[in-house]
């Protein structure tokens, strides 16, 4: 038995931690998730057969409604081409807006890479400066190794 634990690296204490932690997550699952979950279910069952009640009596409200519809129509083919015009006036001042919007970023985008790009061609050409210096250096220093010798 010894051999089998030792074989398949099995710790009892990691062992009774694992069954502790599963009975803990099966404990929060069914108070936290199984309960609320069958009230929900009866309480949604509740409400389906209130909507088939519901239901008798909206069809009898459709009825009316319809009349009212036929009446109502021509209200709001009205109303939705004044909204529509009042739509596009105000998509106008929104592309206005945004197009003014953009060009200041952009513009404002524009300057701030270019002052980056100066500062990265400044920082660049320090860069090979102190390079040339080291290739010069080690040039001048095998020059004079090969004198030497």
């Amino acid at each position: 038995m010894e051999d089998f634990i030792n074989t398949f690296h099995i710790d009892w204490k990691l062992m009774i931690a694992q069954i502790i932690n599963f009975g803990l997550v099966f404990a929060v699952f069914y108070f936290f998730a199984a309960k609320p979950l069958s009230k929900l279910i009866k309480s949604r069952t509740d409400e389906i057969q209130m909507g088939l009640d519901n239901a008798k009596k909206a069809d009898e409200m459709i009825k009316t409604a319809a009349k009212e519809y036929e009446e109502n129509t021509i209200k709001l083919r009205k109303m939705s081409i004044d909204a529509q015009k009042e739509l596009k006036k105000d998509l106008e001042k929104m592309k206005e807006e945004n197009l003014e919007r953009i060009k200041k970023d952009n513009d404002e985008w524009t300057k701030s890479r270019t002052k980056q790009m100066e500062i990265d061609r400044k920082n660049m050409l320090e860069s090979v400066k102190g390079e040339i210096v080291t290739l010069a250096t080690m040039a001048a220093e095998k020059i004079m190794e090969n004198k030497n010798k």
